[in-house]
């Protein structure tokens, strides 16, 4: 039987980082990972049409119901909804994604995780299975998307460089240049499009019609783009602004302007009772050290287990 979305919730909320148990009340954070659970883990276990939608789109061919989340007993403690996805929407890379779960997985669970990903998705071909730890790492995995997060108010910023700052931002004016640096970031790190991609212009034109896109300037000049967004599918049930966006233009780059990003932003939100969250992929290295220098820090996330 599938839990409800209040049940689903508490297993979710027992397996959070303690220190984001004192950042928020645990009532409201319950109702919002309620809500979040409904919306997608629950819907997608129930729903048929939806799952023939998605086979539709996303898996031609393959049978609607091998596109229905599934709520697996792993073993005798371990229970985990199990549902097939697609890392950036690409077809070419389908896996399992293992996050509603009774309890953290251990590595003694990693085979039996694996076996019930491959005997209900399978005949997706997927690479891996993705599980989700408030733990940096776990022996068995590969690191994938971590969140780093802070309370707004910790996030002070420090020996701000002179003629670095954030100036409101009304509409997309510099679209163009956020994709030219992030094609130049990508040539010099060409691993870097699978980490991280440009938020659509009508992601960014809603952060500013919110008030949360910010354009970066040095000396007056523009150098890029801040922005956030209110997503509660993205905060872990925390009371947060989610970070949409951060992008320095190419000459703008190696002055050591990245790390007082994330302050800067988090000063520049109009609600400071709330958190700062966001998702780096660990093998993005200078995102991740520009937000853990700017004071956010390592809450938990996701990680891989290979599956071929």
């Amino acid at each position: 039987m599938i839990p409800t979305a209040e049940e689903l919730a508490k297993y979710t909320l027992d397996r959070q980082h303690p220190l984001t148990r004192a950042w928020a009340d645990d009532g409201p954070r319950l109702a919002v990972l309620a809500e979040e659970h409904a919306a997608l883990d629950i819907l997608l276990a129930e729903d048929l049409e939806i799952a023939a939608q998605r086979a539709t789109n996303l898996a031609p061919g393959k049978p609607a119901e091998t596109m229905l989340n599934k709520w697996v007993a792993v073993s005798n403690d371990l229970s985990a909804m199990f549902g097939i996805r697609l890392e950036n929407m690409n077809p070419a890379k389908p896996f399992v994604d293992a996050t509603p779960m009774t309890r953290s997985p251990e590595p003694r669970d990693l085979p039996a995780l694996a076996a019930a990903a491959r005997e209900h998705f399978g005949v997706h071909d997927p690479l891996y299975l993705r599980l989700w730890s408030a733990e940096p790492e776990l022996d068995g995995t590969e690191p994938d998307r971590r969140f780093l997060a802070a309370p707004i108010s910790e996030l002070q910023p420090r020996d701000v460089p002179a003629g670095l700052a954030l100036r409101p931002a009304k509409s997309v004016d510099h679209y163009d240049e956020a994709r030219e640096a992030y094609d130049a970031v990508d040539a010099d790190h060409p691993h870097h499009a699978d980490e991280a991609t440009l938020q659509s212009l009508d992601d960014l034109q809603e952060s500013a019609d919110d008030g949360l896109l910010f354009d970066v300037t040095v000396n007056g000049e523009w150098a890029g783009y801040s922005a956030a967004m209110i997503n509660p599918a993205d905060t872990l049930g925390l009371p947060a602004y989610v970070v949409g966006e951060v992008i320095l233009a190419k000459q703008h780059r190696g002055h050591g302007y990245g790390r007082h990003l994330s302050a800067l932003l988090a000063q520049s939100l109009p609600d400071p009772t709330r958190v700062l969250i966001g998702t780096i992929h660990s093998a993005n290295h200078g995102a991740r050290t520009a937000a853990l220098r700017a004071g956010r820090q390592d809450i938990g996330g996701w990680l891989q287990l290979p599956l071929i």
